[in-house]
């Protein structure tokens, strides 16, 4: 009995430890399958965080490459961009040249000649006044060492005195006996600018001449009905905001050349017409321009009048019709829903100014209203869609 009694406990405990067995190994299984799931979600995630590194250091690369062709191609790229974006502003003008049943070509004759003879009547308006300034040049010269030295002796700190401008590297004497090598950097800086300017102005002919089907090609690469409605609706916003804005801003800066020319005829400044016309060239280029323009006024007041507060007299009463139209007459006129963000343009003008000098400064300003239409016309959920036809 006893042997019996062993046997079976033998057996009980032989079967509990097979039910105990598999439960242990069933465990042990399922917390090895849980590790190896989770180190695979992590090392997933590794690579997930290894993909989107990957993927914006090649868009980091491509930018890099991207702007140095720009950079490198801005004797081609310069005069390019600058007639699609002139064409963009014609565009209104070219529609409505067609609508009186003017064909497309002779359309872009008649723009592209009125801009080469805006362009021609400015050049010949400034053509006198500067000529008369190079004349007058050894005169300026002195006048303006006359002027500025009185000042410039309160800040010893400068090291600058009257014997600066006499016998060193930067004497009168020595600027006008290297005039000849300031005239061949002209000359030599000349041809590229020729280069630029038949660059542009072809174009801008042909720009114009192939608009419309220029339109239909960029429309027709979207295959959906959907994309192609919007591209029409961009490429007829950005047209639209261009025309209307340069047209109006044209209208209102020349206001200010007009004033800027009685300004400087009223505080006794030389060619009073070329001051006009740099402010007008100038109020396109925010920020920088109107800068430039005050502080020009003030140093040439200061030259021209002994008497330093009315030779600030011009710069301060430009800078105060500036600001005014500025703020007041220019949000009136155009209203709210085309403002920009200024410090969006001041780093627009700086990087097109790095890029391609003064002409990338005059750019930044429409290249800026371009991308934000794009933007705003990609993003228009919130508004209200006009019908389409279908």
């Amino acid at each position: 009995m006893e042997f019996d009694k062993i046997a079976a406990g033998r057996s009980d405990a032989a079967t509990a430890s097979q039910d105990v067995g598999p439960g242990i190994d069933r465990n042990a299984s399922r917390a090895q399958d849980d590790e190896t799931e989770i180190f695979g979600l992590s090392g997933q995630r590794g690579r997930d965080k290894l993909n989107i590194a990957a993927s914006w250091a090649t868009i980091g690369i491509f930018l890099m490459l991207a702007f140095t062709a720009v950079y490198m191609m801005s004797l081609i790229l310069i005069p390019v961009t600058l007639a699609v974006v002139v064409g963009m502003i014609l565009g209104l003008a070219a529609e409505r040249l067609s609508k009186l049943g003017i064909p497309r070509v002779l359309n872009a004759v008649i723009l592209s000649s009125s801009v080469a003879l805006v362009i021609f009547l400015i050049i010949n308006a400034l053509a006198e006044p500067i000529a008369k300034l190079a004349q007058q040049a050894p005169d300026f010269f002195q006048r303006t060492s006359d002027r500025l030295m009185p000042y410039l002796d309160r800040f010893q700190w400068l090291h600058i005195s009257s014997e600066t401008f006499q016998g060193s590297p930067m004497s009168i004497n020595t600027l006008l006996e290297n005039s000849g090598n300031v005239l061949h950097v002209v000359s030599t800086s000349l041809t590229p600018a020729i280069v630029q300017i038949l660059i542009f102005f072809a174009a801008l002919l042909l720009f114009l001449a192939g608009r419309v089907s220029l339109r239909k090609t960029i429309i027709m690469t979207f295959s959906s009905r959907t994309s192609r409605l919007n591209a029409i609706r961009i490429i007829n916003s950005v047209e639209r905001v261009l025309g209307f804005y340069f047209a109006t801003a044209s209208l209102i800066y020349a206001g200010i050349g007009l004033v800027m020319t009685l300004i400087a005829y009223a505080g006794g400044m030389s060619v009073p017409v070329l001051w006009g016309v740099f402010a007008f060239v100038s109020s396109f280029i925010p920020f920088l321009g109107v800068t430039t323009m005050t502080i020009a006024l003030a140093i040439a007041g200061i030259i021209t009048h002994s008497d330093i507060i009315f030779g600030l007299a011009p710069a301060v009463a430009f800078f105060a019709v500036h600001l005014t139209v500025e703020n007041l007459v220019f949000p009136a006129i155009m209203g709210r829903q085309w403002e920009l963000n200024p410090f969006v343009v001041f780093l627009a003008i700086i990087f097109w100014t790095w890029m391609w000098g003064a002409v990338g400064a005059m750019l930044a300003l429409p290249l800026s209203l371009i991308v934000m239409t794009v933007i705003d016309e990609l993003f228009i959920e919130e508004k209200t869609q006009p019908q389409l036809p279908g």
